[in-house]
This record gives C-alpha cells, sequence and structure tokens, in this order.
C-alpha cells in the first residue's frame, strides 16, 4: 500500500485474509515512486496506490520495457472504501503475481 491509502482499506483486507505491507510498515514512505515501485518489485507485490504520479511512472516503464511487480489504481472520491477493499480482495485471491507484472489496473473493476 502506498502511504497515501486509508487506513480503513488496509484493514479491511486484513479482515478477509489478505496480506497486506504498507509503505509505513516496510519503513518506505518517503521513497520516490519509482523507488517504491522497485521495492514492490523486489518484495514482489502490486503496488495499490490513489496517487496518480504513479500512473506515469508505470507508463515510462512500460514504454521502456521497464519491469514492475504491477499497479492498482483508484482515483479518490471516485471509488469508495467498501468497493476498493471488494476489488482488491477479488485480485488478491484470483491473480497469481505474474499476473499482474508491468500491469496498471484501474478501480473499479
Amino acid at each position: 500500500m502506498d502511504h497515501q491509502v486509508p487506513l480503513a482499506i488496509t484493514r479491511g483486507l486484513r479482515r478477509r485474509g489478505v496480506t497486506v505491507l504498507t509503505a509505513e510498515e516496510d519503513g518506505t514512505q518517503q521513497l520516490a515512486d519509482p523507488l517504491l515501485l522497485d521495492r514492490a518489485l523486489t518484495l514482489g507485490h502490486v503496488l495499490f496506490t490513489q496517487d496518480v504520479d504513479f500512473l506515469a511512472e508505470a507508463a515510462r516503464r512500460q514504454a521502456a520495457g521497464e519491469a514492475f511487480a504491477g499497479v492498482v489504481f483508484a482515483k479518490q472520491r471516485f471509488v469508495s472504501i467498501g468497493q476498493c477493499v471488494q476489488d482488491l480482495e477479488l485480485m488478491a485471491k484470483a491473480l497469481e503475481p505474474a499476473d499482474m507484472m508491468n500491469r496498471v489496473v484501474y478501480l473499479p473493476l
């Protein structure tokens, strides 16, 4: 989870048995976006964010053929917390990490 994601989303996913690592828990909340994407790739974690800057970095990487573990994006005030939790849970339980490599997925699904 990017550091800007509401805690309610993290808590909701954890209540549903989804493994979540926040940037704060990982000590990476101050990392620049490219470095946070690198960290997510190293850990094999898809990054969920509501920060549009990650979309530009993901697009740059796609165009350059640079790997990233995947980005899930939800526009703030466009998708409810409940919908984010529901969609992220579905993705976490239905997809393998390889399914998300170098992809950007927009919520709601």
